[in-house]
């Protein structure tokens, strides 16, 4: 045909690839590669994707692809006798950085991303030294990575943790600081995010199971699927089934998001034959860090191990389908919890049953594996880890570090403190806390002390029977650690080392003065640098004006009565 020739004549080598195709429209399936060629590309910002579409009587149509269009051949398509423009000239500009797109030798490309969040788990792995729950395949991840120890949330909550780790700000200062399901939401929806950050550079971005940040919309996933909490459980393998959907549908770098449902409340002890042996309280003891035992205690936590068994098959049918993608030698995977168990002295907490998580991360050839790594690092670390990886302009001004020194093995100076906070989940447990450790101490401070936490009544009563009598029963320090917690003090201070679940407060005692001291006043630094709004106690306590208002008269809340306009004062 004399136009293809033509066509074929107007086009460059460089190198990128146009590819032109002819298309007769009787017979769609007979579209066939007429020429391929490349053609050369600017480094950095440039226009791509632009197309001419010809056609001859509604029969057959040329379309060119490529990052320009070069002036001989738009001549070419005006001048052609026979044929006619019948689509216009589409532009869609990215803008791309050295390593975000495919380099300019044409060797390399960005890394794929998987992040895989669990919910409602600590360091319960065998990984972490578990020694009652089975996870190989969590346990072969870490050894092919680099596994933290020492990694916490900001917040011990579904939402606050969720959103501050995909927009590397605490809590106070993305506004997300309860539950989303509670109307709590962030300060703006316009919040430079790593999502958006990395769908400017190219990536695609896709989301399985909940976000559960408000509002989702600032978060712009294009892939979404299975967007419940799914707490049933129900067609976990779809996880898995979708995962593999999104990550075979494009040659871009993608972003994926895998948010699986356990070990959320309700512990099920089996789902679809998972685990295959489930374990029951008498094989377990309960978590150490509660610090009492009795028969229900150990029959939870097993159920919760079950939980944790069968998140860890899951995980294992995910990342066989990134294998069978082919692209798994090029895919980051970043593992997480989003907090601790939801157990006595755990979520919706600030101690370490509820802040500290597990997290892995791997990238074949690039990073160490078998690495573990004792830094303090906070989940706020994502966000910045991740950009740098991806070759994206970090987002100004974050509390968080990049974490790939560390994940290269590489010796640098590293944070000496790492902060988390609480503030509210949903209504039924305002109270709300700032907390500072370094390698050794914590400092815990109360923002309404002396006052009753609501949370303590709210975890003991609703999830278990007869709590009461077996904490009356323990000896000091643990009976003490529960006292503390449901009435605290301003503050709490703990010797990790020594005293690792938190029993013994150090706060009265004069020996740790001097340390209680240093504590106090980077803390109180922290708060100013980053403009905390608590800081002013009139915001703590009109904050507590509006979620008491919502308590009807039998003393439970109800969420169509909450009106929170918090965003509109905490910073006046």
């Amino acid at each position: 045909m004399k136009f293809t020739k033509s066509l074929r004549r107007s086009l460059k080598v460089g190198t990128d690839r146009r590819a032109v195709r002819l298309i007769n429209h009787n017979r769609p399936a007979q579209a066939r590669l007429l020429a391929s060629t490349r053609h050369s590309r600017r480094s950095g910002p440039t226009p791509t994707h632009h197309y001419v579409y010809l056609s001859s009587n509604g029969h057959q149509t040329i379309e060119i692809e490529g990052p320009t269009v070069s002036q001989p051949l738009l001549q070419l398509a005006r001048n052609f006798k026979y044929y006619r423009v019948i689509a216009s000239l589409f532009t869609l500009c990215f803008s791309f950085s050295a390593t975000a797109a495919q380099k300019t030798d044409g060797t390399s490309r960005s890394p794929n991303i998987l992040l895989i969040v669990s919910e409602d788990n600590g360091q319960e792995l065998g990984c972490y030294g578990e020694p009652y729950v089975q996870t190989p395949i969590l346990d072969q991840l870490a050894s092919e990575g680099v596994l933290f120890k020492n990694a916490y949330v900001a917040q011990a909550g579904c939402s606050q943790s969720r959103a501050s780790f995909l927009t590397g700000l605490y809590p106070h200062q993305n506004g997300q600081i309860g539950l989303a399901t509670w109307k709590f939401r962030m300060y703006d929806r316009d919040t430079p995010n790593l999502v958006r950050s990395l769908k400017t550079v190219g990536y695609r971005t896709g989301i399985i199971g909940k976000l559960h940040v408000n509002p989702e919309s600032a978060f712009p996933f294009v892939f979404k699927a299975i967007p419940s909490s799914n707490f049933s459980r129900k067609n976990q393998d779809n996880y898995a089934t979708e995962a593999k959907r999104f990550m075979m549908a494009g040659e871009e770098p993608f972003f994926l998001s895998v948010n699986y449902p356990d070990a959320h409340r309700t512990f099920i002890t089996q789902v679809d034959g998972l685990p295959e042996k489930p374990l029951t309280g008498d094989d377990v003891k309960p978590l150490a860090y509660f610090g009492i035992d009795n028969a229900e205690l150990r029959q939870q936590t097993a159920d919760y191990y079950n939980c944790m068994s069968r998140l860890d098959t899951l995980i294992g049918h995910l990342l066989k389908a990134l294998e069978e993608t082919g692209k798994a030698d090029n895919t980051i995977i970043a593992y997480i919890g989003d907090h601790g168990a939801d157990m006595l002295r755990g979520k919706r907490t600030s101690y370490e049953g509820g802040t500290r998580v597990p997290f892995i991360m791997t990238w074949p050839k690039h990073w160490k594996s078998d690495l573990l790594s004792t830094e303090l690092v906070s989940l706020i670390d994502l966000t910045p880890t991740l950009l740098e990886a991806a070759g994206a302009k970090i987002i100004p001004n974050l509390p968080g570090r990049s974490l790939l020194p560390l994940l290269k093995g590489e010796s640098k100076e590293w944070r000496r403190y790492l902060f988390t906070e609480f503030h509210i989940h949903s209504a039924h447990n305002y109270y709300p806390q700032r907390t500072v450790q370094d390698d050794q101490f914590k400092l815990i401070v109360n923002l309404m002390p002396g006052v009753t936490n609501p949370g303590y009544e709210f975890t003991n009563n609703r999830f278990f029977d007869n709590l009461n009598d077996t904490i009356l029963f323990a000896g000091d320090p643990v009976k003490s650690a529960y006292l503390r917690m449901e009435r605290p003090a301003r503050y709490e201070l703990y010797d990790l080392k020594e005293d690792p679940y938190e029993f013994t407060n150090l706060a009265a005692n004069a020996t740790h003065s001097k340390t209680l001291a240093r504590l106090q006043k980077t803390l109180q630094t922290w708060r100013e640098k980053t403009n905390d709004p608590l800081l002013n106690h009139e915001n703590v306590l009109r904050l507590k004006e509006e979620v008491d208002a919502c308590f009807k008269e039998d003393g439970t809340p109800d969420k169509t009565l909450l009106n929170l306009t918090y965003p509109e004062y905490f910073f006046e």
